[in-house]
């Protein structure tokens, strides 16, 4: 696929998935699919925003949204929505989030675990193929 057509995947796939994401955060009320299905969804939508911008296959995407994830996850452990004074507001105290949890982390991890992995399946299935290439 050329990088406009990937450009376009990748941002119909954000955008589907961010549409997802709100639906669960505003009407979905369980223990399971908001905490655990949202967690490993928004990494899924870091992804595909980045891969807007660089749309080849690439390792390093999720890898790094796994990061990025960890730090915000070590950042609720400091209580950083206090250490800024926005504690007071909900919206910020939600959006940021305010509790440290391992199970969120072992979520992002999945999240980019699966979106490294259907790259590589559609890569290898679709990509590989068409060219002609055993890789």
């Amino acid at each position: 696929m050329r990088n406009r057509k990937l450009r376009v995947l990748y941002g119909g796939l954000f955008l589907l998935f961010s549409l997802l994401v709100l639906l669960i955060a505003l009407f979905v009320q369980d223990s399971f699919i908001r905490p655990y299905g949202g967690d490993v969804l928004i990494v899924v939508v870091l992804c595909c925003f980045f891969k807007l911008f660089f749309p080849k296959r690439s390792f390093w995407i999720p890898f790094l949204v796994f990061l990025f994830a960890c730090g915000v996850e070590l950042l609720q452990g400091l209580d950083y929505v206090t250490l800024l004074g926005l504690q007071n507001i909900s919206f910020f105290r939600i959006w940021m989030g305010m509790t440290f949890s391992f199970e969120d982390i072992f979520c992002y991890a999945m999240g980019c675990g699966l979106f490294y992995w259907s790259e590589w399946f559609v890569y290898h299935q679709f990509c590989l193929k068409k060219a002609g290439k055993n890789e």
